[in-house]
């Protein structure tokens, strides 16, 4: 009996995977030709407004378009442009501000659309991308507003050289993506689905089910089964998505409740991204004060925009 349970477990496990891994590859593949033939830079006609709106110099136009590939090669690309006196301080401070912008809308294709969605369900997914996208748009309010306050409107443009990639046809950008994303496909689905697998036999065996409410379940009104989720998520994002999935999906954990594990998530682990990575990145790019700076304040802002959802959710449940 206990062998026919594994191998039904087993089963089930690998059904979920290929079913949700099947979406994710699709996106991923699609995704990546619109990449590769550099459909993504066509929406740079809006760089030059955003940078007259904000007060900030042509060539902060450029850095944005830049950072729609490489956030560093943008923040390089202003670290130089401030030493050579072309950049105040505070236009270099705002320009970085502005270079993390992009990324969070590129995700949305990349990220949201390819992984978010299809692991988490269209409206815990949903929801989740439109909070993440909502951190980008309030950044960029926040530089079109101290730029009106603070700077004082250049007359002069500096105009900034931008290198597009080389145009691709329909089977060289195919070719292209799956290169690019095969390997990071491969490893999502290793991960989904070891983590689909451990988490049905988990609550088989009633391990879940045993575990005692803990104060932070408590004060937070979520089911003390999620808080291995939320550790994991804190960890690695797409491990503790890909607990969260099945839980979604069988039923045993409403979609507010996922939201509420997302949005606590989400606070816990980017501290410790901005140790891990951006501060090494951002102090290396613009010295110690600047750096730590930036990322203080993109931190800041980001972790307030969950918050404000994690408060929300809380009321409405």
């Amino acid at each position: 009996m206990h062998e026919l349970t594994m191998l039904d477990i087993l089963q089930e496990a690998l059904n979920t995977t290929v079913s949700t891994m099947t979406i994710v590859f699709l996106m991923l593949f699609l995704t990546g030709i619109m990449m590769e033939m550099g459909l993504f830079h066509r929406i740079s006609f809006i760089a030059r407004p955003l940078a007259s709106i904000s007060r900030l110099p042509a060539i902060s136009a450029s850095t944005f378009v830049i950072s729609l590939g490489s956030v560093l090669a943008a923040n390089t690309m202003t670290a130089r442009l401030k030493e050579e006196g072309h950049l105040t301080e505070r236009q270099a401070f705002l320009s970085a501000l502005m270079n993390t912008v992009p990324v969070y809308f590129r995700e949305m294709f990349t990220y949201q659309l390819a992984v978010v969605i299809p692991v988490l369900g269209l409206f815990v997914g949903g929801a989740y991308a439109i909070i993440f996208s909502a951190t980008g748009i309030i950044k960029l309010l926040i530089v079109m507003i101290f730029g009106r306050k603070y700077l004082v409107e250049d007359p002069i443009a500096i105009e900034g050289t931008i290198k597009f990639p080389s145009k691709k046809n329909i089977f060289q950008a195919a070719k292209g993506s799956l290169v690019g994303e095969i390997p990071i496909f491969l490893r999502m689905a290793g991960i989904f689905f070891i983590m689909t697998f451990s988490i049905l036999y988990l609550n088989e065996m009633g391990f879940l089910a045993s575990l005692d409410v803990i104060p932070l379940a408590h004060f937070f009104q979520v089911p003390p089964e999620t808080i291995i989720p939320l550790m994991v998520f804190v960890a690695s994002p797409k491990a503790g998505m890909s607990l969260l999935g099945p839980m979604i999906q069988s039923g045993s954990l409403s979609e507010a409740k996922a939201l509420i594990v997302l949005m606590l998530g989400s606070m816990f682990m980017l501290p410790f991204i901005a140790l891990r990575s951006q501060i090494p990145n951002y102090a290396s790019v613009f010295g110690m004060h600047m750096g730590v700076s930036l990322v203080a304040i993109s931190t800041v802002i980001s972790i307030i925009v969950r918050l404000t959802a994690l408060c929300l959710l809380m009321m409405m449940t």
